[in-house]
């Protein structure tokens, strides 16, 4: 039992991990919450349902069900990334000098506006995932195990380590980690400051994307709803582990997933959101910067 809810516990989590990034990429370079970015992840679960559910009409998914699914991936992020271009481009950028409030506004009514055009393109009716992967639980040392679990633990990890090592190791990435120590400074030498934030909104919402298809194989129904409580969620990770820290976003939706499984489990499965806002009060209490967040430096 224990162990089964520990996995659950890593999926979920995997889950607001990759949620978690898109929100503390950009707070790392704009110090801007995006409150628009649950709404990106909405939107990539809406996606998948629709190409998977046009690839499964055609014929596609029963001869070629990876390549689907690799084919929905793809074109949720591509989708996704255009969306999330797009808000930098009207929502964000036209107020980068502004008053801090006014990105923050900004945000919140991107995300109200988000979720009304999904409400009226799609219905407030939930949508159903087409159920065409094998959900028989696999057998790991006396637990059921689904093998979609597996499947979105191992691609989340993998997503995350890539990004990691695109960060530190790719010239775009140190240029990003140049502009979110000192965008003046970075644009001094010659960084695009521009194309570097654009990107990171770009990175971010694909994330999201592939984290919304996901949840939609999982749970098999999404809403135009899903995206505030899972961007609540993904941003209380986010500050968990340290905002602007990009391992700290990893461990810290990590956590959150396991906090919820095991306090569902074990303690009460309606106030399942509680135990995780007690958890992230307690870490702002005795260690404000999150588990993993440094403390900051006065910028001369």
């Amino acid at each position: 039992m224990l162990f089964q809810q520990v996995v659950n516990g890593l999926a979920l989590g995997a889950v607001y991990a990759l949620i978690a990034l898109g929100y503390t990429m950009v707070y790392g370079i704009l110090e801007l919450i995006n409150f628009a970015h649950g709404e990106i992840y909405m939107i990539g679960a809406y996606l998948g349902i629709l190409l998977l559910a046009f690839l499964t009409a055609v014929g596609f998914t029963q001869h070629h069900l990876i390549l689907s699914l690799i084919l929905v991936f793809l074109g949720s992020g591509f989708y996704c990334a255009a969306y999330g271009l797009t808000l930098e481009r009207v929502a964000y950028r036209p107020l980068r000098h502004a008053n801090r409030l006014s990105p923050l506004i900004s945000a919140i009514g991107m995300s109200i506006f988000l979720q009304n055009y999904v409400m009226l393109a799609q219905g407030s009716a939930d949508k159903v995932f087409p159920h065409i992967l094998n959900s028989e639980p696999i057998n790991a040392w006396g637990v059921p195990v689904s093998p979609l679990q597996i499947f979105i633990i191992l691609t989340s990890v993998l997503l995350m380590i890539g990004l990691q090592f695109f960060v530190r190791r790719s010239r775009l990435g140190k240029a990003m980690r140049a502009t979110a120590q000192d965008k003046r400074m970075a644009g001094l030498v010659g960084i695009d400051i521009n194309r570097v934030i654009a990107i990171t909104f770009i990175i971010g919402s694909i994330l999201a994307s592939a984290a919304g298809v996901m949840v939609a194989m999982y749970y098999g129904l999404v809403n135009f709803f899903i995206g505030y409580v899972a961007g609540i969620k993904a941003f209380t990770a986010a500050v968990l582990g340290g905002i602007g820290n990009i391992p700290g976003a990893m461990v810290g939706g990590f956590i959150l997933g396991l906090v919820e499984s095991l306090g569902a489990s074990y303690i009460s499965s309606e106030y399942k959101d509680v135990f995780s806002f007690l958890i992230l009060i307690g870490v702002l209490i005795l260690r404000p910067g999150g588990l993993l967040g440094e403390k900051e430096t006065e910028k001369v």
